[in-house]
C-alpha cells in the first residue's frame, strides 16, 4: 500500500481549479483557521497570501500547494481532506467567491494502515 494523500480534490473542484489557472495563473490554497470565515479553504493566485513557518503544505490539489496553519493541522492530521465545490457564495477573499460557488472541505478519516504509512 502508498502512501496516502493527506489532500485530493473531487473532479468539479478540479474543473474549477483549471479554469482559475486560466483566469490567473498559478494558484495556492489555504485552509482557513475559523475566524473571519468560519474554516473554509481559500483560493489564492500563488504569493498572494503569506504562509509562514506556522503553517503545512499538505500537498497540491493539481500542483498547485495546499496550506493549513500548524495549530489546526494538530486537529485534522488524522484525516484525508477532499477538497470540493457547492453551489453558494461563501465569506471570504477567495477567488471563486464571485463565481456563484464556494470551494469546501470533505474529510474522511485515515486508516489505522494509513496512519502508519504517514508517520
Amino acid at each position: 500500500m502508498k502512501k496516502p494523500d493527506k489532500v485530493l480534490s473531487s473532479p468539479l473542484a478540479d474543473e474549477w481549479i483549471q479554469k482559475f489557472l486560466l483566469m490567473h495563473g498559478p494558484l495556492m490554497f489555504h485552509q482557513s483557521g475559523g475566524c473571519c470565515d468560519g474554516s473554509q479553504p481559500m483560493c489564492f493566485p500563488r504569493g498572494e497570501f503569506k504562509i509562514g513557518d506556522s503553517d503545512v503544505h499538505l500537498g497540491d490539489v493539481l500542483d498547485q500547494p495546499f496550506y493549513m496553519s500548524k495549530d489546526q493541522y494538530e486537529y485534522w492530521k488524522h484525516t484525508q481532506l477532499i477538497l470540493d465545490v457547492v453551489p453558494g457564495r461563501g465569506s471570504s477573499f477567495s477567488l471563486e467567491i464571485p463565481h456563484g460557488i464556494r470551494f469546501v472541505i470533505k474529510s474522511r478519516m485515515f486508516t489505522e494502515e494509513e496512519l502508519k504509512l504517514l508517520k
